[in-house]
């Protein structure tokens, strides 16, 4: 059964940084392209980021040139690091393994409040 963990959100000022964790387990994490999403009340999920298994990465425009997402597949954990927060960086980041069924964690918030 895969299982995804996120970790690492919480409250921010404007223009803070903050790095996103997410473990996973009961797949071969270094197979699989992953993911970041984010969702806000009212919004559709929407992505942020994706990284391919060899580390290529995919970054939505509203995050590109602030957030780095990245991978090791060693200790099967995929990370977001997201500097220059905005407030409208307030959501909840969500981890995505793209498995043929797709995996899902529980989610971590971020606040970006002064």
């Amino acid at each position: 059964q895969v299982r995804l963990v996120e970790s690492g959100g919480g409250l921010v000022q404007p223009g803070g940084s903050l790095r996103i964790s997410c473990a996973a387990s009961g797949i071969i994490f270094g197979a699989y392209t992953m993911a970041w999403y984010r969702e806000t009340p009212g919004k559709q999920r929407e992505l942020v980021a994706a990284i391919s298994p060899g580390g290529n990465p995919n970054y939505a425009d509203s995050v590109r040139g602030r957030f780095t997402i990245s991978r090791d597949n060693a200790k099967s954990t995929l990370y977001l690091q997201m500097n220059s927060l905005k407030f409208e960086g307030t959501a909840g980041y969500y981890c995505n393994a793209r498995t043929s069924k797709g995996a899902w964690g529980q989610g971590t918030q971020v606040t970006v409040s002064s």
